[in-house]
Parts: structure tokens; sequence; C-alpha cells
């Protein structure tokens, strides 16, 4: 029998990925609420208040830990930097799906966040595939799921994006353990 955990925390090197609660309200709001972000995304809303980061933090605490986890990305020195998240969606494997505030983009983050939660999703959640998708015009995206071993499939979606209030191109990737 496969126990699930119900808030995981993930270690790297300089990263902890933990279950948001509601000390992490203003940041998250904060981080997020960048139009440069939430473009990138297909559920982020911009403008991205208070009341949303309150939402967010509600909706993971609801969550099936079986079907769906979420982290804050909290870096030893800064504190939290981004999310990521693994959900079932319609896909045959899990998506993942992450972003990091503007402010602490180039520095690696979201590659080791990403790396721990596969090695995460692997040993903890017995998964042996994950899928993700970049927007088109977002390739720095692409770089860091590839560095973390992804590789694309070749489909090209157009799911709506609410912060651009349009579809746009996302490429699809998938990683096997």
């Amino acid at each position: 029998m496969c126990i699930i955990e119900t808030q995981p925390v993930i270690e790297t090197r300089r990263l902890t990925l933990r279950s948001p609660g509601a000390q992490d309200i203003p940041r998250i709001a904060a981080l997020a609420n960048d139009p440069e972000i939430a473009r990138m995304t297909q559920r982020m809303p911009h403008p991205f208040g208070l009341g949303d980061a309150e939402a967010f933090v509600l909706h993971v605490a609801a969550q099936d830990p079986a079907r769906a986890v979420a982290f804050v990305i909290e870096h030893e020195d800064l504190g939290p930097v981004g999310v990521i998240g693994l959900h079932e969606s319609g896909d045959p494997a899990p998506e993942t799906g992450y972003w990091i505030g503007r402010e602490f983009w180039g520095r690696g983050f979201a590659t080791e966040a990403l790396e721990g939660a596969l090695v995460w999703a692997g040993r903890k959640w017995k998964r042996r595939a994950l899928m993700a998708g970049h927007f088109a015009d977002n390739p720095a995206s692409g770089r860091v799921l590839e560095k973390a071993g992804f590789l694309y499939t070749g489909e090209v979606r157009r799911p709506f994006s609410d912060a651009r209030g349009a579809t746009a191109d996302k490429r699809m990737m998938v990683w096997l353990a």
C-alpha cells in the first residue's frame, strides 16, 4: 500500500518546497501580481491580489494529495520565490507547472525546484511520467524543462490563458522516470 504524504516537504541544495500556508499569502500575491509572470501561465489571472493568493492557498489545502500537490518554492535566504505544482489533467500522465518571481529569474531556482519535484514525484508519488508545456513565446521555460530532462513531444496545443485573455501556442513536453 502506498502512503500519500498530505503535506510533503522537498529539500534541495538551496530550496525548500513546502505546502503554502496563510503566512505566504502576501508574498505570493506580491510576486504573482506581475503581468509577465501571469501571461506565461494558463490559469493565473492578472491582476493577482491578496484574494487570489488566499483562494490559491485554500485550493491547495483542499486538493486530494493522490491527484495534485502544490509547493511554495522557498529559498534559504530570500524566502518564497515562486510556486510549483503537479496535478492530474486529461493527459495519461500528470502535468507540472511553475513560476518564479521576476526578481529571481536567471538564478536556476526553477530548474532546481523542478528537479527536486521530479525526484519526489518518482519516489514518493510513484509517477513514472509527467507532462509539461510552455507557451511558444516563453523559450526560457522550455530550457528549464529541457535541463530537468523533459523532451518535446511535437504536440502544440492552444489553451486559453486567463491573463492574456486569449489562446496561445503551448509546446508540450514529457518526462519519463
